[in-house]
């Protein structure tokens, strides 16, 4: 689903005065979780296990559940899943503890339809503290009412259990926390949940900031987007920092389009297609590639 959908779909006016409100909650619950976190500087808490349920999860929450189900199944419908596979995906993402997958694919597709204008959750116009995470905490008249959320992804608010996970999303991380400390203690608590959750958030919230900040551009974007490739955050966030790329082709569930462009979050993708789980995935033709290729970049580059 590409911004001019979103836009021919959603009958958008600025958000109301209670969207514009501080939100308090979310910024004292990331406080505590970063403090949390701290802890992990606590010889006695760490442990070899702990730091490995911390990568596991970090790559099943983060990367599968946030950049492959969130993302590029759910939000742009760049590939298709059976349903009760998508549904496994998409409560991995909730794990992330990023929000319900309505609040979130309906803030992302407003980001694609209003990039770097006011309408933007996250403008990058208004500085790097400010799309970073700054936006989630802070006044922002660009959050998204619950009336936007269920109108900009309509497709998930009729879903039940979309529903139902926008509805219990704390809950699933109190669950999982829990489970965490009857194996391993408060060591696993503390890598698994604390530290896992503001490593992964610091990956993801780099794509909204230093990814509209600071990199490259291969491809014209539409309207005022101002979106960059950046190889080091597609590093550390499975191939979302190839951000120029995406907000070019946001139905493309391949991010990384040049040869050199590693994605992860492809990989994991490509492999799902292999095996004829993931169907219908969705890339740019070369045509379409050369076609939006700004005029200053080498036109030589291989587009695979």
């Amino acid at each position: 689903m590409g911004s001019d959908d979103i836009v021919a779909l959603v009958e958008y006016a600025p958000p109301d005065a209670v969207a514009g409100r501080r939100s308090v909650a979310t910024g004292v619950a990331l406080a505590a979780i970063h403090l949390g976190a701290c802890a992990a500087l606590i010889p006695a808490l760490f442990s070899w296990s702990g730091l490995a349920v911390a990568a596991v999860l970090y790559y099943l929450t983060g990367g599968v559940g946030i950049c492959l189900g969130y993302h590029r199944l759910l939000t742009h419908r760049s590939m298709r899943l059976a349903r009760p596979l998508e549904y496994v995906v998409a409560t991995l993402g909730v794990l992330a503890m990023q929000g319900g997958p309505i609040s979130w694919v309906a803030t992302h597709r407003a980001h694609h339809a209003f990039s770097d204008t006011a309408r933007d959750p996250h403008d990058s116009r208004r500085g790097f503290l400010w799309s970073h995470a700054g936006w989630l905490y802070r006044r922002n008249p660009a959050r998204l009412s619950r009336d936007d959320q269920n109108r900009f992804a309509a497709d998930l608010a009729t879903d039940p259990y979309y529903g139902f996970l926008e509805a219990s999303a704390p809950w699933w991380q109190l669950m999982l926390a829990l489970a965490l400390f009857s194996i391993g203690g408060w060591s696993w608590v503390i890598w698994g949940v604390f530290l896992r959750l503001v490593v992964t958030y610091h990956a993801t919230w780099l794509v909204n900031s230093a990814a509209h900040l600071w990199g490259y551009r291969t491809f014209r974007a539409p309207g005022r987007d101002r979106s960059t490739n950046s190889w080091w955050v597609a590093l550390i966030a499975w191939g979302e920092g190839w951000h120029n790329n995406h907000h070019a082709f946001p139905s493309s569930a391949r991010h990384g389009l040049l040869w050199f462009e590693f994605d992860v979050t492809w990989w994991t993708i490509e492999l799902l297609r292999l095996l004829r789980i993931a169907h219908d995935v969705r890339v740019p033709s070369q045509a379409q590639s050369q076609r939006r290729m700004i005029a200053r970049a080498r036109r030589d580059l291989l587009i695979r």
